[in-house]
């Protein structure tokens, strides 16, 4: 199946406890593109860059097979750029800056060809943005999308009328609880699926990630690693990642949908091994399907557990 994701390629400045980078590649629609890759042929990036914004990277994306008819460069503007800081636990940052520049004024047309994407990905933007996209889109089997606290606080009207039209929400533990009001997640999940995501996807960061779909629940734990770098745009690349083993799949079943979170999970865990997008560059299937057999062999309960 063709995928679709709309969201942003960014100017990143990241500092962690083992380094930095600064103009680093980055955005939603980056980590998206890069991480859905390895199960479609056909993915489509939405997103404006500026006249700053280097040929370097747009070759970065696009000998990865990502179609770039949809990347928007305007004349004399910015980039948009992001700035953060994280700590030694790596669940906590501080934003430094966000300059939304060229985002300010992002109001996306689809290319004609990649209106009837079979799965849409509406990265982390405006709820008004994300509902104009799918406006365009004429034939998806499954529209998700992300949001975050911004959203939430200052756009309630508008999230509240695209949660009604999407199929699957991936937000974190913390968004869902704002969300909801309500700490508890389970409770929480029942009341934002009340609103209209048949799937929702709770990301717990280094505690893995919970699906709620149907009448199941459904968790994944995070993948142990001895040496994590940068857990930027991971949630991205979770998303991507799950979105793209669904374009793989002939239907989207209930068993799709678990094989798909903890395909998500696994190229997740290969992205915050190095900075910025750079674990995803070279990455290959074989990589994937390895970490994922370690991944069963991880969460398998005996059958004769008592």
């Amino acid at each position: 199946m063709s995928l679709l994701a709309v969201g942003t390629v960014a100017f990143d400045q990241i500092e962690t406890p083992f380094g930095r980078r600064d103009r680093a590649l980055g955005g939603s629609a980056t980590y998206l593109t890069l991480a859905s890759r390895f199960m479609t042929d056909a993915v489509n990036l939405v997103a404006v860059v500026g006249s700053d914004f280097p040929e370097e990277y747009v070759e970065v994306l696009r000998s990865r097979n990502v179609n770039l008819d949809g990347l928007e460069r305007r004349a004399d503007q910015k980039t948009f750029a992001w700035g953060g800081r994280y700590h030694f636990d790596l669940n906590n940052r501080d934003t430094l800056f966000t300059d939304l520049n060229v985002l300010s004024e992002f109001h996306p047309t689809l290319p004609g060809h990649y209106t009837d994407a079979k799965i849409v990905c509406l990265g982390n933007l405006d709820p008004s943005v994300q509902a104009h996209v799918m406006d365009q889109t004429t034939s998806a089997d499954l529209v998700l999308c992300d949001t975050m606290n911004f959203w939430i606080e200052n756009t309630p009207d508008a999230l509240d009328e695209l949660l009604g039209r999407v199929d699957c929400l991936v937000i974190n533990d913390s968004e869902a609880r704002e969300l909801a009001g309500e700490p508890n997640l389970i409770l929480a999940a029942r009341k934002i699926r009340d609103r209209g995501p048949r799937i929702l996807i709770i990301k717990k960061g280094e505690h893995g990630a919970l699906m709620f779909v149907e009448n199941t629940v459904f968790s994944v734990p995070a993948y142990p690693l001895e040496d994590i770098q940068d857990p930027t745009g991971a949630g991205d690349a979770f998303m991507g990642g799950f979105a793209g083993y669904l374009s793989g799949c002939s239907s989207i079943t209930l068993d799709a949908l678990k094989n798909a979170l903890v395909y998500g999970s696994v190229v997740a865990s290969f992205t915050v091994e190095k900075f910025g997008p750079e674990g995803l560059y070279d990455l290959t299937r074989a990589q994937i399907m390895e970490r994922i057999g370690a991944f069963r062999d991880l969460t398998t309960i005996p059958l004769d557990v008592v």
